[in-house]
């Protein structure tokens, strides 16, 4: 996923807390967290989280293309 699409998401995310972007469900996980192991089923992938600076805030996300999902947390 493209760099400023994903600055979009996470800043839509700072300002509204919403769930959804689009075609894209958001996940919030634990603080501080900068890998997050998605469970589908059985099977379980890593998604690394790239971090974005947003009003000073900052937060870690990751897009995982098999669910369509940007999972993120928050850093500071």
């Amino acid at each position: 996923m493209d760099e400023r699409y994903m600055l979009k998401i996470v800043e839509q995310y700072h300002q509204s807390s919403d769930t959804k972007f689009e075609d894209i469900t958001i996940s919030r996980v634990p603080n501080y967290k900068t890998v997050f192991v998605e469970q589908i089923g059985d099977m379980g992938r890593s998604i690394i989280l790239t971090e974005y600076k947003v009003d000073g805030k900052k937060y870690w996300a990751g897009y995982s293309s098999r669910s369509q999902t940007v999972y993120i947390s928050l850093a500071a």
